[in-house]
């Protein structure tokens, strides 16, 4: 499952952004492959939401607010990462996007 998911991120990624790949942004941010795709997850759900989009995806994985702006940064802005949130939930469909949030929550102890 792992590779899976780092491939169908490092793929979705591709379509909104040149040069980001999750395992070399983990090293830009200073976390783990799994940390970063668990961080994008979280952040792809937040953006949907009514609520602040970092400070949500900071409460489901309990990362810092600084390293997920900086993920942000990375992919490109809150405008990649709407496109990014639009791939993931209209090419994936929901059955992936749940798969990552259970990953994310399951990486973190949350639920």
């Amino acid at each position: 499952m792992k590779d899976f998911t780092m491939g169908l991120l490092d793929g979705l990624l591709s379509q909104v952004t040149q040069n980001v790949d999750v395992a070399g942004l983990a090293s830009k941010v200073g976390i783990s492959p799994e940390q970063a795709e668990a961080a994008i997850a979280a952040l792809a759900q937040a953006h949907a939401a009514p609520t602040d989009t970092v400070t949500t995806a900071a409460d489901q994985t309990g990362l810092p607010t600084d390293i997920l702006q900086q993920i942000i940064t990375h992919i490109g802005g809150e405008g990649s990462l709407g496109q990014f949130a639009g791939l993931l939930q209209g090419e994936a469909g929901q059955g992936v996007l749940g798969q990552l949030e259970g990953f994310a929550s399951g990486l973190f102890g949350k639920k």
